[in-house]
């Protein structure tokens, strides 16, 4: 398990089971014991009730009257619904980040992206689907704004997670290619337009 400098035990609770939660490792319905979670931490039920509460406001698991704290579920409104903002705040960023992606940074996404196609298993897969939106929206300079799109990613890695199966092959990801070869080329209304089409059909 990582810990980050800084990190308050609450912080780091919140962000492990998080992980768990959104690889599928804890699956939808599964109690979170406070009693277990405080061991397991070497903590007092004080920050684990914290990041419980933290984790409820993300969405990720749900305080049930005498039932506990449970891993929430999703719907299928619920992941057309995270498709539809991401879809939007991409682009969004996308736009911002234009003018300051060098070609140093579409190389260096254009290698993500052939990783992402070599991946073995689909965690590494969506580990590098991951990195190369980062990769172009990044420069965007809104830290706020890619704040939110953390967070809808790692909901979006859940849904993939929840659907997945032993046999994986990475998929020839066409619109990636589309959208650096926007890039390169100048044409950034075409970008951001791939860019929302592409997120928007993946959710």
């Amino acid at each position: 398990m990582t810990t980050r400098t800084g990190e308050t035990i609450a912080a780091r609770i919140e962000r492990t089971l998080a992980e768990r939660i959104v690889a599928g490792v804890l699956n939808a319905g599964e109690k979170l014991r406070q009693e277990h979670v405080a061991e397991e931490f070497s903590a007092s039920h004080v920050p684990v009730r914290e990041a419980f509460r933290r984790l409820e406001a993300r969405g990720l698991v749900a305080s049930v009257p005498r039932r506990g704290v449970r891993v929430a579920g999703f719907t299928q409104a619920e992941v057309r619904e995270v498709a539809e903002m991401r879809a939007a705040l991409e682009a969004l960023a996308l736009r911002h980040a234009i003018p300051h992606l060098t070609r140093a940074i579409l190389d260096r996404a254009e290698e993500i992206n052939q990783a992402a196609e070599a991946a073995g298993d689909v965690h590494v897969w969506e580990e590098c689907n991951r990195r190369f939106h980062r990769t172009l929206i990044e420069p965007c300079g809104m830290p706020r704004l890619l704040r939110s799109i953390d967070d809808l990613q790692a909901a979006s890695a859940r849904f993939l997670f929840s659907g997945w199966r032993a046999e994986w092959e990475a998929p020839t990801d066409r619109d990636h290619k589309a959208i650096l070869n926007a890039l390169r080329t100048g044409r950034s209304e075409l970008a951001t337009t791939l860019l929302a089409k592409h997120v928007n059909w993946t959710g």
